[in-house]
């Protein structure tokens, strides 16, 4: 595996390997890797010729710069982990190499950022968009691959990479959860023993909530939700939202010629975790 932590680095070699005819699979990471990285990895490692990973946590996104300070971080764990996988290039800069100046830049997504995610975390999207453009420039993949725990966030990508013509494939890869049915995250790490053992309520609320969509409109639906999250002492609800799958907008009715999804971010102390389940 090669580490490059430079951006002409990284650039000259992959750029060489392209050369060559090589098709380079990408993955972006803020580290503090689990199982929900190393599948997306794995995919990408066999539909390409090159994996390339970046590990940089991206402080223009974050809203709230205590959650900044205290994301996991463990390099060394993340340097193994990749090697498992058959990592072929790891790009892992500082903070300075990526923004030498700085940030200006403006995104503007409509409505797709107003809700949900970008209601709740300001300029969140902002930081998200511009860092992932600027990692399709230095890597130059050929596809990138996110998960779908992170629904709204791939949204914006495709459309990033839809309004700006940017040469890469966007491949969503299913959420990945643990045993006891809670998406995996690099946030469950901060989760107490308490927390951890009551943080797959979440699913569990959206799953018996999937159910419901014969006898209950999409109002009602929110409302026994919301009711069932509120209920558990260590829940606090930032949002819960039913809405349809590509605009990522309220919906008032089932509509089964659109697909139709839940989405929740839910606090448990400090530590916020979201989820998301497809309805229709």
């Amino acid at each position: 595996m090669y580490i490059f932590n430079t951006i002409k680095e990284t650039t000259d070699y992959l750029s060489r390997q392209k050369e060559q005819g090589l098709r380079i699979g990408f993955v972006p990471t803020m580290g503090a890797l689990h199982e929900g990285h190393l599948s997306l990895m794995r995919k990408a490692k066999e539909e390409n010729n090159l994996l390339a990973v970046s590990v940089f946590v991206n402080p223009i996104q974050f809203n709230n710069a205590q959650d900044l300070d205290k994301y996991p971080r463990d390099l060394e764990k993340d340097k193994r982990l990749l090697e498992q996988v058959g990592c072929d290039v790891l790009f892992a800069p500082e903070v300075e190499e990526m923004y030498p100046e700085p940030e200006t830049t403006t995104y503007d997504f409509g409505p797709l950022e107003q809700v949900m995610e970008g209601a709740s975390r300001k300029g969140h999207f902002n930081g998200v968009a511009v860092v992932v453009r600027k990692l399709f420039d230095i890597i130059g993949p050929h596809k990138a691959y996110f998960g779908e725990k992170d629904f709204q966030q791939l949204a914006i990508i495709k459309e990033l990479v839809r309004k700006y013509e940017l040469p890469v494939g966007i491949v969503p890869c299913p959420i990945v959860r643990e045993p006891d049915g809670l998406a995996m995250s690099s946030r469950n790490e901060r989760l107490t023993p308490e927390k951890r053992k009551t943080a797959p309520e979440i699913h569990r609320i959206l799953n018996e909530a999937r159910n419901k969509t014969g006898s209950l409109n999409p109002a009602e639906l929110k409302d026994r939700v919301t009711k069932e999250i509120e209920k558990e002492p260590l829940f606090r609800l930032d949002y819960f939202e039913i809405a349809d799958d590509t605009y990522l907008q309220p919906v008032k009715s089932w509509n089964r010629n659109t697909g139709t999804m839940g989405f929740a971010a839910v606090f448990l102390g400090n530590i916020r975790l979201i989820d998301n389940i497809r309805f229709i």
